[in-house]
């Protein structure tokens, strides 16, 4: 499955990318799902999501409710990050949801990335 969300404004990066994982883990912790590997693209979010510093601006507040959501709901799931360049799957739905209008959910392969997935799985 892959779900697309488009935020209204122009966010830093830092604080996109951890939007994203929140996100994730609240989409998948509805579906009770676990034993999940997420994977991000950006090593700061990962880095502070496992870091436990106390940090009071936005985006730390969106890594404390990531960190709350995972230790809480995801027994035995982890966050890794993987280079975009390896993630190219990731990154180009990302890519397709700036020409989406409101959030879509796929239960099969969207057509923008059937051939990146066949070609990852060879």
């Amino acid at each position: 499955m892959a779900r697309t969300v488009t935020f209204i404004g122009v966010y830093p990066v830092d604080i996109g990318e951890a939007l994203g994982l929140y996100h994730v883990l609240q989409w998948t912790s509805d579906m009770h799902l676990d034993n999940i590997d997420f994977e991000v693209d950006s090593k700061t979010t990962k880095d502070a999501l496992y870091s436990g510093r106390e940090d009071i601006t936005e985006f730390g507040n969106i890594i404390t409710a990531s960190r709350s959501l995972l230790s809480s709901k995801f027994t035995n799931s982890r966050v890794e990050f993987v280079r975009r360049q390896a993630n190219v799957v990731a990154h180009t739905l990302a890519g397709e949801a700036t020409f989406l209008a409101s959030p879509t959910i796929y239960s099969h392969i969207p057509n923008c990335i059937a051939t990146l997935i066949t070609n990852e799985m060879l």
